[in-house]
């Protein structure tokens, strides 16, 4: 049993298993009595920690509560085994236990190890280790409140402390690249710890990087008088003075010492992270020369069209040609009030300015500020990671794993970055490029003053249109003859308007519509206070009334189309699913967005491909709310019609797992995919939106629907297995259980316990799968049941079961011939093999994967071949038929590489590679491909 406080708050078995700690007033409890191990902590300093503002009047008897669950927790776990007691003495409480146990006791003790060792060797050794046992920031997870922000405090100074003690290793070893690279990530987190900056200038000096240290200086000086108005410190000052010293030695001061700079390749990449300095196979390679042979080499351009009809901002585009020169990768924020221009700016200055990045340009809708929830930071980071050229089949699993791979693909290249409408700076950190030759543009109401202090960004503001400026672009959209026609009328309007260009916009699409009515005639109308105010307001309300008023004078196929656009979940819209929306055929959404498209209510971004503002989306919604639940359901049959045909695409020659819900309307038009590739691709961008739809399914209880939008992700449930799918699974199973679908109920609890095994919750899955199977059968569904019976054996065969796998195998294989199901009969061979194999009965396994063989040609999807023919020529292996197991292991690596299954190829080498050694008995490291649920 361990208990973590470096990071979030948790509990593990000794199997690595979480504990259900429960909500985060309980995980606060548990970090108190952490922080204090062995030490009674009273009940009042326990309230004070679990609510930072007053408390209720019953919070001891829900403190108690929290202490019985926690205690209950624990004990269920065989915490008294590992010496862990929560005590109760008198008025406190007492968590009695081996304080080794706890990774902040062993953080200390590593601490005080290295002050005693002389050998710097040790020393990094050491803290490399310890830094490791850091996951986040510390306690996390748990209520803000000072009994608790106190010991994370002093648990960060110490972090930072080991972080400067291992530069200080390094550099006595000579790596300075290592050192500059630790140092730089801390100083970029903490840009007014002056000392850390000041180690970070030395160490970069040292690397023969005398222009990046001081860079360093002059960034932290501006800072430092930028935000709390102060010079630099003397630590500082004398770093600085000390790299304008040319005839001293930086370990002691100075630049040219005895120590010569490092080659310029080990230069160029010493501030990378390690794992990207290693990604082509040499310990100099640099980031994008890495990126390049692990095959992604994509150049994207992701950025919207060039806005037209945008004026002036000279000054703005001024400034963000000097602030995106001045330092390497710098981060730039557009901020204002919304309407006021901010993402025109930034899109039309990034076209401007397109030439200068020949690696390609990555755009995002981050929708902060939108009725819609803000855009999840791993559905960016895999959109961006698409786009740069890494396949669904090579894309990491994990927040971390993806923010790495995104980082070493920016590194060494030189790409824009936009990031639109972001709600703070938390957003925005995850998704900063990894290279000093990115230039990356935020845009945001908020004023990002976090970003700004961590990571140097430069603010610049976007204020109204100068009056001159306001009616130029009147004159832009209704003609310069109108506006030279009545220039008094011009100029009022532009006032009336304040300058903000959504404003100014709205108001010339509606006169555009209404020739005969001039420019007086417009703005008497907006003589009104009220009318003005809804109309010029910056905030939601007042665009939803200009919007208003621009709907009103579209053609009549545009408006009709626009008010069926409310219940849309995703800021993508086709015309397919816009006909779906408004029950019209396809050709006449297409010509209804292309009008709305000239009226900037939606942005076309390709071919029969538009985006959704999210305050349009907003002001569709309040338009017609007795017409949502009509359209809603039309467009949630459009999805699941959609959804299947992804399906097809993705596993061809699987068998579907549902048909059309009873009484769905057919679409008009569906998406096609062109391949596997393809439709995976699809899912991974449309993730986020069809978590949106489900959740809309959910809430007008359509059951039937919501089951189906999350079973039918499950192609991209497998290959993203360990992607956190557990909530939107359990969605699924409650949604089928709501509609009283046993068969559902399987396919769901068969899906969901095989990703429970994944993610190493063997006792969960198992509670899971044990019921799928009988489900299935009281529904007469065999596909279903013979599914749920390989899943079940897979998930026993993994927790050291030896006896029911082959049965339940046997049983499934049955089933599936029966039925005449060949994929599931080919899954159902795959693992009667990979089980023989596990239990000694070679011969029977390679008769199984060749039966599998034989049924797993195209269409099936290559990855089942590949992991069938690894576990024959590993069977063939194991019965002495040597020539026939390494012509097998040979041709799945060919098959693995020819579709970029980087993982099915590892586990055939491997394979190979021990064929004329000890024989193998099982591929361990090829994928466990489930059926899923086709």
């Amino acid at each position: 049993m361990q208990f973590r406080v470096l990071g979030p708050v948790a509990v593990t078995t000794t199997n690595g298993a979480p504990l259900p700690l429960g909500p985060a007033k309980r995980r606060s409890l548990l970090a108190m009595l952490l922080a204090h191990p062995n030490t009674p902590v009273g009940v009042d300093r326990l309230t004070e920690a679990l609510w930072d503002e007053e408390p209720p009047r019953h919070a001891r008897t829900v403190l108690q509560g929290h202490v019985s669950r926690l205690r209950a927790v624990l004990a269920q776990h065989d915490a008294p085994a590992h010496g862990v007691e929560l005590l109760t003495q008198g008025a406190a409480y007492r968590l009695r236990l081996p304080e080794a146990l706890v990774d902040a006791h062993r953080f200390e003790e590593s601490l005080r190890l290295v002050r005693r060792s002389a050998d710097p060797a040790e020393v990094v050794a050491v803290l490399r280790e310890s830094l490791g046992l850091w996951q986040g920031p510390a306690f996390a997870g748990t209520v803000h409140s000072a009994p608790l922000e106190a010991p994370a405090h002093a648990l960060e100074e110490s972090r930072l402390s080991a972080v400067e003690a291992l530069a200080r290793a390094y550099g006595q070893l000579g790596d300075h690249g290592a050192a500059a690279s630790v140092l730089r990530a801390e100083a970029t987190a903490h840009p007014l710890r002056e000392p850390l900056v000041a180690q970070l200038m030395l160490v970069l000096a040292r690397a023969g990087r005398q222009a990046d240290a001081l860079d360093w200086f002059h960034r932290t000086r501006k800072l430092l008088a930028d935000e709390i108005g102060v010079d630099p410190a003397p630590v500082l000052t004398e770093a600085y003075r000390t790299l304008l010293r040319p005839d001293t030695d930086t370990d002691t001061g100075s630049v040219t010492g005895a120590r010569p700079p490092a080659p310029a390749d080990t230069d160029a990449g010493a501030d990378v992270d390690a794992d990207n300095e290693t990604a082509a196979g040499s310990p100099t390679a640099r980031p994008h020369e890495a990126a390049m042979a692990a095959g992604a080499v994509g150049t994207p351009q992701l950025l919207p069209r060039r806005p037209r009809g945008f004026i002036a901002r000279q000054d703005e585009l001024a400034v963000l040609d000097r602030v995106t020169s001045v330092v390497p990768g710098p981060v730039v924020t557009l901020t204002g009030p919304a309407g006021v221009g901010k993402t025109a700016l930034a899109v039309h200055w990034s076209h401007r300015r397109r030439a200068d990045f020949p690696d390609g340009t990555l755009f995002a809708d981050l929708c902060g500020f939108s009725p819609t929830p803000a855009r999840d930071t791993c559905a960016v980071l895999r959109e961006f990671l698409l786009a740069l050229g890494v396949p669904v089949e090579r894309m990491p699993g994990s927040p971390t794993a993806l923010g790495a791979r995104y980082r070493e693909l920016t590194a060494g290249r030189r790409l824009l970055v936009v990031l639109d409408n972001a709600v703070d700076s938390e957003q925005i950190r995850p998704l900063l490029p990894g290279g000093d030759e990115c230039v990356t543009l935020v845009t945001s109401r908020d004023r990002l003053d976090g970003l700004v202090a961590t990571d140097a960004a430069r603010p610049v503001t976007v204020g109204a249109l100068p009056a001159g400026d306001a009616t130029t672009l009147l004159a832009a959209v209704l003609g310069p003859e109108s506006v030279a026609a009545e220039p008094e009328a011009a100029a009022r309007l532009a006032g009336l308007c304040d300058g903000l260009p959504l404003a100014l916009r709205v108001a010339a699409a509606r006169l555009a519509t209404r020739p005969h009515r001039g420019l007086a005639s417009f703005a008497g109308e907006l003589g009104d206070e009220q009318h003005r105010l809804d109309l010029l307001k910056a905030e939601d309300t007042g665009v939803a009334a200009a919007l208003g008023l621009s709907l009103r004078h579209l053609p009549e196929p545009a408006r009709r189309l626009f008010h069926h656009l409310g219940p849309h979940t995703g800021a993508t819209l086709d015309t397919g699913t816009a006909a779906a929306l408004a029950d019209c055929p396809p050709p006449q959404a297409a010509l209804a967005l292309d009008q709305l498209a000239a009226a900037q209510l939606v942005v076309e971004t390709g071919p029969r491909s538009y985006v959704l503002h999210d305050l349009v989306r907003l002001f569709a919604r309040s338009l017609a709310p007795g017409n949502e639940p009509a359209g809603l359901l039309r467009l949630l049959d459009h999805w699941v019609q959609t959804l299947l045909g992804a399906c097809a695409a993705a596993e061809p020659g699987g068998e579907p797992c549902c048909g059309l819900p009873a009484g769905a309307r057919r679409s008009a038009e569906i998406r096609r995919f062109a391949d596997r590739t393809a439709a995976l691709a699809w899912y991974s961008a449309e993730r986020g939106t069809l978590r949106a739809t489900v959740e809309a399914a959910v809430t007008a209880g359509l059951h039937d629907r919501a089951w189906r939008l999350v079973l039918l992700q499950w192609p991209l449930i497998v290959w993203q297995v360990r992607d956190g799918w557990v909530p939107l699974l359990e969605q699924g199973l409650e949604s089928a259980e709501l509609d009283g679908d046993p068969a559902a109920q399987s396919r769901a609890l068969a899906l969901l316990g095989w990703v429970l095994s994944e993610e190493g919750r063997p006792e969960e899955a198992l509670t899971r799968l044990e019921r799928a199977p009988d489900l299935a059968a009281r529904a007469g569904d065999i596909a279903g049941e013979a599914v749920a019976r390989i899943n079940l054996a897979v998930a026993l065969m993994r927790h050291g079961d030896r006896e029911r796998p082959g049965a339940l195998l046997a049983q499934a294989l049955a089933l599936a011939e029966r039925e005449g199901l060949t994929e599931t009969v080919t899954l159902a061979h795959q693992h009667l093999a990979q089980h023989l194999l596990s239990v000694g009965a070679a011969a029977r396994a390679a008769e199984h994967a060749a039966h599998g063989l034989t049924l797993a040609a195209p269409p099936l999807a290559a990855p089942r071949r590949v992991v069938l023919r690894t576990l024959h020529g590993e069977a063939l292996a194991a019965v002495g038929r040597t020539g026939e197991a390494v012509r097998q292991l040979r041709e799945a690596i060919r098959e693995a590489r020819a579709n970029a299954y980087e993982e099915g190829e590892l586990a055939a080498r491997a394979a190979l590679d021990g064929v004329r050694s000890t024989p193998r008995r099982i591929a361990a490291g090829a994928k466990t491909l489930p059926s899923g649920l086709g």
